[in-house]
């Protein structure tokens, strides 16, 4: 049970971010979030939100994993593994908070799904 609310609690982080990168990005919001000038959100909206479509697949495959119980345990466990190795990059890349956004709900989601079996 607890396992399940953490994943539904991933899945949601990323559906926020698929909003903020498709549809806030271009917008005071999306500056504020992403720390961007609107020059550069302007010039990298359609980037974002193919980003954020990618974003959207996991929070999908997460809701899928959900929606199958039982038999979804191991859809939820690559998803989140997707999730937690993409947050990894980001924060290699881009910058150390994204690793607290994604990677750390994601891993922790990930230890609550094994103690759970």
């Amino acid at each position: 049970m607890i396992a399940n609310v953490l994943v539904g609690m991933v899945a949601l982080i990323h559906l926020y971010i698929v909003y903020l990168e498709m549809v806030l990005w271009d917008t005071p919001r999306g500056h504020k979030a992403f720390k961007l000038t609107p020059e550069f959100a302007s010039a990298s909206k359609v980037l974002a939100a193919n980003q954020g479509l990618y974003n959207g697949f996991l929070a999908a495959g997460l809701i899928w994993g959900l929606y199958l119980g039982e038999a979804g345990f191991q859809i939820k466990v690559f998803f989140l593994l997707c999730v937690a190795i993409a947050g990894l990059y980001g924060a290699a890349t881009v910058g150390r908070k994204i690793l607290y956004i994604q990677t750390v709900p994601a891993a922790v989601a990930l230890v609550a799904l094994a103690l759970s079996q």
